[in-house]
């Protein structure tokens, strides 16, 4: 069994604070047990894509800057496996929506950046973030190896998508998990807030049927107003959730409050799921060629 905790925080434009608060949770988690943490997207700052401004472009750092040494050394510290998010600089020009993963000891086991980039009223995502590159050892939809495994670590908006969490589980990963920043407008009716974070779920607890994994969701909570628009923001709705591999929701945090959300996961259960339900067996790999198309005109 592989002890785990989703830390669901509320943030502030103080960095330092951020950060601070972020490590006081992952040692409160690691001291109940945790040998896995996972934060949430963007967890070192507000969620600063509301607006299109290039000042928000001082926030970024390149991968093995401050946040990354903070967090590693924590990891290796306390023994535990932690995955991070970062906005980061990889070149002048160029920023990446960024995932790290630490395997204690070992330091940084490697990372994802984000590939699908949203461009939404509130989620101006494409004016800061490059996707991610489709190759190398880092790239793409490659799971990360740690020592209890390989982490398949995608990044909210890919958690819409079954190809990404499909291409996962086919390079191997044994957990999806997916850092998110997401939540509604407030001045949406409350009938439809609750479709979007029904859908949210839904999709998400659809991946793990789909591919027989458990899927890890961290969530951020909390208002956070619009720098345009004080009285306009993102309401996030936390609900950080773990579900096992036939779907099954195994905790649940709640949709307004600061918490650790702690639990076990059997990772030997999609073993015992994938042989009752073999769809990696029966997928007909020689009849979806135009899945490579946009759309089928």
């Amino acid at each position: 069994m592989l002890k785990v905790a989703l830390v669901q925080q509320r943030c502030s434009a103080d960095v330092a604070a951020n950060q601070a608060e972020s490590e006081q949770q992952v040692r409160q988690a690691a001291a109940a047990g945790a040998a896995l943490v996972v934060l949430q997207e963007l967890h070192s700052g507000l969620y600063f894509c509301q607006t299109e401004a290039t000042c928000q472009f001082d926030l970024a750092e390149p991968l093995d800057g401050p946040t990354r040494r903070r967090f590693e050394a924590l990891a290796k510290e306390l023994d535990i496996m932690l995955v991070i998010s970062i906005f980061e600089k990889r070149a002048t020009g160029l920023y990446h929506n960024t995932a790290l993963v630490m395997d204690a000891g070992n330091g940084c086991a490697g990372f994802y950046r984000k590939m699908h980039i949203p461009d939404d009223p509130g989620f101006y995502e494409k004016f800061y973030f490059t996707p991610g590159d489709a190759g190398g050892e880092f790239n793409g939809f490659r799971p990360v190896q740690t020592r209890v495994g390989k982490l398949g670590v995608l990044v909210c908006w890919d958690q819409w998508y079954p190809e990404a969490a499909r291409l996962m589980a086919l390079a191997g990963a044994d957990l999806l998990i997916y850092p998110t920043a997401i939540g509604w407008d407030r001045e949406d009716p409350v009938d439809e807030q609750q479709r979007q974070r029904d859908a949210w779920v839904t999709v998400q607890r659809g991946h793990a049927v789909a591919n027989g994994l458990p899927v890890l969701a961290v969530n951020r909570v909390g208002f956070e107003a619009s720098p345009q628009q004080p009285e306009l923001g993102i309401q996030f709705w936390g609900g950080s959730f773990a579900a096992g591999p036939q779907g099954e929701i195994l905790a649940e945090a709640s949709v307004e409050n600061e918490e650790i959300l702690q639990l076990e996961i059997d990772l030997a259960g999609s073993e015992r799921v994938r042989r009752i339900w073999p769809f990696l067996r029966d997928r007909r790999i020689d009849a979806y060629g135009d899945i490579l198309k946009r759309f089928r005109d």
